[in-house]
């Protein structure tokens, strides 16, 4: 070796502390590429599981609600009535999933849009001592004064302003961390032959070790998250695991209609016979028509009298786009809850096509209200040429 080589150092500990700290710095970054891969990869899936088997879901839910009111129509019983409320309600309290998604997809930068403004900054407070006595110390070192190359006083500046912020709010424990990552920062290692060395190496190693823990906790989260384990079933084709979703929630959402259907047309426990007329009827057989619901009274739209008392039993958007006007509204879920403001006359009760409607009538009935279901609903209504109105000043349509 000539005079003019550097000199390496001897010390095996020194040097010990060198791999460790290259090896802690190699597995952190591929820890961290791994997880940022995996934070894109599960946003991207559940956007995507979202627009396919959103829809979906939600007419699932939908089916479940209609089966359990429908049971709960049939039955009276208090605990039916209790879970038929409930499924209504879940339904009508999901989130908006389309605004949800939309949230994520301008944090993510998509679309071009802008990000969503940041949260309210905390109130500020007055700084304690400590908090002062650690923001002294990394002025002091970190200042860009202390350096004239621009890149490093623009990383200095850049640093400072971190430091400002999280001492504007008496953040101790941030102006701590800011410490360690200021401490640590290979920008800020010694020479290799300087005899302080050893301290930051040890220093950047706790650090290291603190972001790789950090770092895997976060992995952690992510893989047990509801989209994470389910990607997790197919990372590989998540594609095809979405077709295999989807094919699933088709098959129970057509079990679900063919139940309601049961229930809705199906029917009821055979009665005790009945005397019969000359002219082949029941005398308690009502004179109304039974096309789609023969186990309730039904009437045609057209028939409906003009001055009949109308329930409609939609739910509000539906409502606001066309309805009778002078009919009664009352959504399908607060009917049981709102039975005393129901007339006492006799009720034609309405909905889309006449399957909510339906539901309210056998209650009805059950209960001992004079109701008919209008057949075919506000659609029936509307081709029979029948008056609507909307709540908006605009053309009524049935929605």
């Amino acid at each position: 070796m000539s005079a003019q080589s550097p000199a390496r150092w001897t010390d095996p500990e020194r040097q010990e502390l060198e791999e460790r700290v290259a090896a802690a710095e190699l597995a952190w970054l591929s820890m961290d590429v791994d997880v940022q891969t995996l934070r894109v990869e599960i946003d991207n899936f559940a956007l995507i599981h979202h627009q396919l088997l959103g829809p979906l879901y939600a007419r699932l839910d939908e089916l479940d609600a209609l089966v359990a009111e429908a049971v709960a129509a049939r039955t009276g019983r208090p605990e039916d009535l209790r879970r038929a409320a409930e499924a209504r309600r879940q339904v009508e309290e999901l989130p908006d999933l389309d605004a949800l998604f939309d949230s994520v997809r301008e944090q993510s930068g998509q679309d071009g849009e802008a990000a969503p403004p940041p949260p309210a900054a905390p109130e500020r407070v007055r700084p304690g001592k400590e908090a002062q006595r650690i923001y002294r110390e990394l002025v002091r070192r970190a200042h860009p004064d202390l350096t004239t190359d621009p890149a490093e006083q623009q990383r200095r500046a850049a640093f400072l302003a971190r430091v400002n912020e999280a001492y504007a709010y008496g953040d101790a424990a941030a102006l701590d961390g800011l410490a360690a990552e200021w401490s640590t920062a290979p920008e800020a290692a010694p020479a290799v032959d300087a005899p302080d060395r050893a301290d930051w190496l040890r220093r950047r190693l706790d650090w290291l070790t603190a972001k790789i823990t950090e770092t895997a906790t976060e992995q952690v989260r992510l893989e047990q998250t509801p989209m994470g384990q389910l990607l997790a079933l197919a990372p590989q084709d998540p594609d095809r695991l979405l077709e295999q979703l989807a094919e699933e929630l088709l098959a129970k959402a057509a079990d679900r209609q063919a139940e309601l259907q049961r229930l809705l047309g199906g029917p009821d426990p055979a009665p005790e016979p009945q005397p019969v007329h000359d002219n082949g009827t029941h005398p308690t057989e009502s004179q109304e028509t039974h096309t789609m619901f023969p186990q309730i009274p039904s009437a045609d739209a057209a028939a409906v009298p003009a001055d009949a008392a109308l329930l409609d039993v939609r739910e509000q958007d539906e409502w606001d786009a066309g309805h009778v006007d002078g009919a009664l509204h009352i959504p399908i879920g607060e009917v049981i809850a709102r039975l005393g403001e129901l007339p006492d006359e006799k009720l034609y009760v309405l909905c889309r096509v006449g399957g909510r409607s339906a539901q309210v009538v056998q209650y009805l009935v059950q209960q001992g209200r004079d109701a008919v279901n209008v057949d075919g609903g506000m659609y029936a209504w509307q081709g029979a040429g029948r008056p609507m109105v909307s709540s908006t000043g605009q053309e009524a349509f049935v929605l």
